[in-house]
C-alpha cells in the first residue's frame, strides 16, 4: 500500500516543520499563508526526477487488455506512477481500479493520498472518509487523514482527533507510535492553544 509513504516520509523528514508551522500560525495574520509556505510537500524540489519502468507499464497494460476486468494490474500501474511522483497518473489508475472494486480500502486511501500530493486536500479527505466508512479501524487511513487535516486544511483539532484514534486502536503498532509522536509534538508546540483530542477510551 502506497498511502503509508505520506506518513513515514513526512514524519521522518519533516517532523520539525510541524512544530515550527504550528508555532508560526499563532503569530501570523493568515494561518493559511503560513501553512502554504511551511507545510511539507511530498515532492521535494531538490529531489532528482524519478522514472517509470516503461517495460512494466507496457506489460501491465497488455494484461489489462487481455482481462479488462482485472483489478490488480490497474493497482500496480497506480503504484508505479505513485513511486515516480506522477500522482495525476497514479490517481487515474487507482480510480480505474476502484470502479471494479469500490470497497478496496487500501486503494481508496492511496487515491486520497495522491489527491493530497496534487494539492487537492478536499478530494483527499473525501476518499479517506469513504475508506473509513468501509473500515473505521484502518489505522493507515486515520494516520493519513490526520496529515491531510493538519497540512492540507490547517485543522489541528481534526488532526489531533485522527491521531488519537490511531493511538486508541493500535498504540503499539508503527502507526500508533507515529501518531503519538505527531500528537505529542502538536500539543507541546501549541500549549493551551485549542488543540484537543478525545480522552483515551477505557476498555
Amino acid at each position: 500500500m502506497k498511502a503509508e509513504s505520506i506518513v513515514f516520509a513526512l514524519v521522518g523528514a519533516f517532523f520539525g516543520l510541524i512544530v515550527g508551522w504550528v508555532l508560526g500560525t499563532q503569530q501570523a495574520t493568515s494561518s493559511r499563508a503560513v501553512a502554504a509556505a511551511s507545510a511539507p510537500s511530498v515532492q521535494q524540489a531538490s529531489a532528482p526526477a524519478k522514472t517509470v519502468d516503461e517495460d512494466q507499464v507496457a506489460s501491465l497494460r497488455a494484461e489489462i487488455q487481455r482481462d479488462p476486468n482485472s483489478v490488480q494490474p490497474r493497482v500496480a500501474l497506480g503504484n508505479l506512477y505513485y513511486d515516480a511522483d506522477r500522482f495525476d497518473e497514479a490517481a487515474k489508475w487507482y480510480e480505474e481500479a476502484l470502479k471494479l472494486d469500490p470497497r478496496d480500502v487500501n486503494v481508496r486511501t492511496d487515491l486520497g493520498v495522491s489527491y493530497y500530493n496534487l494539492g487537492q486536500p478536499d478530494k483527499a479527505l473525501q476518499q479517506l472518509d469513504r475508506s473509513l466508512s468501509i473500515d473505521p479501524k484502518h489505522t493507515k487511513t486515520l494516520l493519513n487523514q490526520g496529515m491531510v487535516r493538519a497540512f492540507g486544511k490547517q485543522d489541528l483539532d481534526g488532526a489531533a482527533a485522527s491521531w488519537q484514534k490511531v493511538i486508541d486502536l493500535a498504540p503499539d503498532s508503527p502507526e500508533g507510535q507515529r501518531a503519538k509522536q505527531l500528537l505529542d509534538g502538536l500539543k507541546s508546540a501549541h500549549p493551551g492553544g485549542g488543540v484537543s483530542a478525545p480522552a483515551p477510551r477505557g476498555q
